[in-house]
């Protein structure tokens, strides 16, 4: 019996990494508790905001990967996202700066988590973002094309990344105005 390829169950989509700027000192200087307390208010957050054909793939610490559907929806839902991490902070006095980074392609599924190339560059992205950024790849913005025109995009230029062969253009997302 012939097995089938774990490559028949690819998609293809943006995937977002999300990452808590200053997460391992929080939690040093303010406890697990509050540490626990943060992560619950960037899940809240998060679940919130997601639209219809988005999810959270997976947990990843003081991170989340999540799968969008949609370039734009992506771009848009994480500029919200920002927005509402920053509420959030000055409202309750807490630091949850969050940078993000994205990638669009193709991703397999290996259950429910996603692996790849595509998968990879995201997370790479996501390292070289600063706090309360959203850093995006080239293949993305061809996604998104001239759909967003509320959103600027500024270039970065191209980026070495560890373990990514050839560099890889970057934007940075801003909201007009």
């Amino acid at each position: 019996m012939e097995e089938e390829s774990p490559l028949a169950d690819r998609s293809e989509g943006t995937v977002v990494f999300t990452d808590i700027v200053g997460f391992t000192e929080y939690t040093a200087l303010q406890g697990d508790g509050e540490a626990l307390a943060l992560l619950s208010t960037q899940d809240r957050l998060v679940r919130e905001s997601l639209p219809s054909g988005a999810r959270i793939v997976k947990e990843l610490g003081d991170g989340l990967l999540l799968w969008f559907e949609d370039a734009c929806d992506a771009v848009s839902t994480t500029l919200l996202l920002q927005e509402r991490f920053e509420m959030e902070s000055a409202e309750s006095d807490v630091p949850l700066w969050v940078r993000v980074g994205m990638h669009s392609g193709h991703q397999t599924r290996r259950g429910d988590d996603l692996v790849g190339h595509d998968v990879n560059v995201a997370s790479r992205v996501v390292d070289i973002a600063g706090p309360s950024e959203v850093l995006l790849s080239e293949a993305t913005l061809a996604e998104i094309d001239d759909k967003l025109p509320e959103i600027l995009f500024e270039e970065l230029g191209p980026v070495v990344m560890k373990g990514i062969p050839e560099p890889v253009r970057l934007y940075r997302a801003h909201a007009r105005g």
